[in-house]
């Protein structure tokens, strides 16, 4: 895919779009002229989602995590050309010392995180590759590459979809297809502000308190905005050179 323009008129499936990170990156490559796709768990926030960037969205629901639910989503957009896959779907985890993480709670963890971003790019890669052409955003997180106290599951998932991403962009890459992380974090929301609750709890300090110890660590002293998140992902799209790439998007909160 080639072209001053490499969004407009093409197809982006977006997981994990009924919230967050996933609706204001189908926002994003809506308002680039994509037509989008919305996919998660609750097909009411999907609709609400579609209802918000009007035109021709398509809503499907699907637990991305699941292997059979993947393989009925691939039929069921057997009629569509999807050429962008934006893997979003994710969940955050246990907040606890890792020796207080039930098995259960980690193999959820992974099973999204890491499980569904697989079971997609399974799932979706073939099309792409016989049509010589293709872009992958894997959403991972700069928590995949610093130290974050007790949250080992998350992290850990995360650093995993960074491995995948770039061995899966030089397995794909003689086929046109271009694979990509894009790391956010952190972002301005209910999970950031849960995650301030959680420690103001734990250390006896306010939320406030807890948010300002956190963003001083970064270089501009704020958190990003899920705007932010979703026109990276376009301009990560428009760079025709960019593959096996990890984009980190985070105020200045990793520096290397």
């Amino acid at each position: 895919m080639s072209g001053p323009d490499r969004v407009a008129g093409r197809t982006a499936l977006v997981t994990g779009a009924g919230n967050g990170l996933g609706r204001a990156i189908a926002h994003a490559l809506s308002a680039a002229g994509a037509r989008v796709i919305l996919v998660g768990r609750t097909l009411g926030k999907l609709e609400a989602v579609a209802a918000e960037l009007g035109g021709d969205s398509r809503v499907a629901a699907c637990d991305t995590s699941q292997p059979a639910e993947v393989d009925e989503l691939r039929a069921v957009l057997s009629d569509e050309d999807v050429s962008i896959l934006v893997n979003n779907a994710g969940i955050a985890g246990p907040v606890r010392e890792l020796v207080d993480v039930e098995p259960a709670e980690w193999d959820e963890v992974f099973a999204v995180n890491v499980r569904g971003v697989y079971l997609m790019c399974r799932a979706f890669l073939p099309a792409m590759i016989a049509r010589g052409g293709g872009d992958v955003i894997n959403v991972a997180s700069v928590s995949g590459k610093r130290p974050l106290a007790r949250r080992t599951p998350y992290t850990a998932s995360k650093m995993a979809v960074l491995g995948l991403t770039i061995t899966l962009a030089h397995e794909v890459g003689e086929h046109g297809v271009l694979v990509n992380c894009l790391s956010p974090g952190p972002v301005a929301g209910p999970r950031m502000a849960r995650n301030f609750r959680l420690e103001a709890e734990r250390t006896g300090v306010t939320s406030a308190e807890a948010e300002r110890a956190f963003v001083s660590r970064a270089a501009l002293p704020r958190m990003v905005t899920e705007e932010e998140v979703g026109a990276a992902a376009v301009a990560m799209l428009r760079m025709s050179g960019l593959t096996g790439a990890d984009i980190d998007l985070s105020a200045g909160m990793i520096g290397r």
